[in-house]
């Protein structure tokens, strides 16, 4: 696939997705207005949506426009959940980050208080979208959908994103960092919902298990390699490329890729890993140019 082809396949997604997300904040019923300014200001800002492009094109690619609804429903809380992390990890008591997307971060633009609120509401309305409580939904759709809450709720809880954000303020600090510490704690914290991105887009188009299979497989090595190319990116990328300030993973000692591996190291790490995801999909033939260029996109920002 071209670069200006994807370009506007990705741009359609977005805006797809962003109508729905602006839907869902627009109807909110009884949000204070602050706290829906607030929300607004978390969800709707500049950003790749990644997680949503997965769970849409992973659908696609099953099941075509079959189980659409529930894989724009998935698209949608995962980029609430995500908005809501951003939030939650910019704030004092996590990475005290200030700039966010280009932007200042929620508690800078509010204050602490509305931006907690905010991260909570996004999270708990994800699940709201993800239920499904304004669609008619078919009895397998029911079966899918309650399947994708479980997914999504995983990969997002203690045991999933969450666990992997406390993992990462644990390792603060420590004068060595090991690799297998760094991949633990990144394939909690990032890989975990990129996963879910992909296997709640499957299963709301009805993929077979060995679909779903594969699927997973491309998830788990995409989200590895989109993680090792940010801590590359942290490292050497100016402000105006990432929407962030730089260096500040290393400013808090956190447990990265390249302070494990080295910058070169972590770009070896992060081609293996592209080399996976690549191979997970090949089976699906010309139904994955869409998925294997991400994984290009993905490389390309830290190469």
């Amino acid at each position: 696939m071209t670069g200006s082809a994807l370009e506007r396949r990705l741009a359609l997604r977005r805006r797809e997705v962003d109508a729905e997300l602006r839907r869902i904040v627009a109807r909110g019923p009884g949000w204070p207005p602050r706290l829906r300014a607030a929300i607004r200001w978390s969800l709707l800002g500049p950003g790749k949506r990644i997680r949503p492009v997965l769970a849409l094109e992973a659908a696609s690619l099953v099941g075509g426009d079959r189980g659409r609804p529930s894989a724009l429903a998935a698209a949608c809380a995962l980029e609430m959940i995500h908005a809501y992390s951003l939030v939650h990890d910019d704030l004092p008591a996590m990475d005290d980050d200030a700039l966010r997307r280009g932007r200042p971060t929620t508690h800078v633009r509010f204050d602490e208080a509305t931006a907690i609120l905010a991260g909570d509401a996004l999270l708990t309305e994800a699940f709201a979208v993800l239920a499904g409580g304004r669609e008619r939904l078919r009895p397998v759709d029911v079966t899918r959908r309650l399947r994708i809450v479980e997914e999504v709720a995983l990969a997002a809880g203690a045991g999933g994103m969450v666990g992997g954000q406390a993992l990462d303020l644990g390792s603060e600090g420590r004068a060595r960092v090991g690799a297998a510490l760094v991949a633990r704690i990144h394939r909690r914290k990032t890989g975990a919902l990129i996963r879910a991105a992909v296997r709640a887009g499957a299963i709301g188009a009805g993929a077979t298990e060995r679909e779903l299979s594969r699927l997973t497989a491309y998830g788990e090595a995409l989200g590895l390699a989109f993680q090792i190319a940010d801590d590359v990116l942290d490292e050497t990328g100016p402000t105006a490329v990432t929407g962030k300030r730089g260096g500040g993973d290393a400013a808090h000692g956190k447990a990265t890729y390249p302070a494990a591996l080295g910058l070169e190291g972590a770009r070896a790490a992060m081609l293996r890993a592209a080399r996976d995801a690549r191979a997970a999909v090949r089976p699906f033939g010309d139904r994955a140019l869409v998925l294997r260029a991400l994984v290009d996109r993905v490389v390309d920002r830290a190469s």
